[in-house]
């Protein structure tokens, strides 16, 4: 059940927040852990992008990405951290995680289901900005599919910038502003196959590459990789590609200030 008031004292008093797109994520997080329930395409999803999280994080920090613990002791922020689908793939890999949301309702899916899998996660009902106060910085930080649902996405990649030691790793995941995805991110997704439920996304709200990178490189992000995501509607699997047309992921190194 949605703790409401908790969720207020979260809203209340901060701009870069929606309330309305936290009630979404609300609805779905109970479904976020079947694999054979509504959204088991997101659980899918998920997979195919954290395989790529951990790759070029691992090759960021000059590790063995085939290793089960390439990521060991390294300390990782997952910045809308939702139900904890990337925050368990980042523990699994042997990452000390953090994981941070505005929903009340995921924070508590997320821990139950860490508790569940011997996980040890910290999360946390709180904003981004609202962990930068407390000073902490880590190896490695990661927004995915968060920044086209705040309604300032270059506040949210300078939060995430100020965040990762310097010579650390960034990871950005969102959706591209074309034709092609408001066909197949909104029209095929929402309406047509129900991966998500209506009105999960908002077309003008998701982001061309080139913003994003043009974001990171004001808070001294330099781009050290990119792929896009592709869905094969007849072996229902999640495949990596160079177009950036729909999902995309983005891969920063924090550079040392001027």
């Amino acid at each position: 059940m949605l703790d409401k008031s908790q969720l207020s004292s979260v809203t209340k008093n901060n701009e870069n927040i929606s309330a309305e797109e936290i009630a979404k994520f609300d609805k779905l997080a109970e479904s976020w852990w079947d694999p054979n329930g509504k959204y088991k395409t997101a659980l899918i999803f998920n997979k195919a992008r954290t395989e790529y999280f951990i790759e070029k994080i691992a090759t960021h920090f000059d590790r063995n990405h085939h290793s089960i613990d390439c990521l060991k002791d390294l300390t990782v922020l997952d910045v809308g951290s939702g139900g904890g689908l990337v925050s368990e793939a980042m523990a699994k890999a042997g990452a000390k995680v953090t994981g941070i949301d505005a929903s009340e309702m995921s924070v508590q899916v997320a821990r139950r289901h860490a508790l569940k899998s011997k996980l040890d996660i910290d999360y946390h009902h709180m904003l981004a900005e609202d962990m930068l106060k407390t000073g902490q910085q880590f190896d490695v930080v990661i927004n995915a599919e968060v920044v086209e649902h705040v309604p300032m996405p270059k506040d949210l990649v300078k939060e995430c910038a100020k965040m990762t030691k310097e010579g650390g790793c960034v990871v950005m995941a969102t959706l591209n502003r074309t034709l092609k995805s408001f066909i197949i991110g909104i029209v095929g997704a929402e309406y047509i196959m129900r991966y998500l439920p209506i009105g999960t996304h908002n077309w003008h709200m998701f982001i061309k590459p080139l913003e994003l990178n043009s974001w990171a490189s004001i808070s001294r992000m330099q781009l050290i990789d990119e792929k896009g995501m592709a869905y094969n509607p007849f072996t229902k699997q999640w495949r990596h590609t160079k177009s950036l047309a729909v999902n995309y992921m983005q891969i920063y190194r924090k550079l040392p200030p001027l």
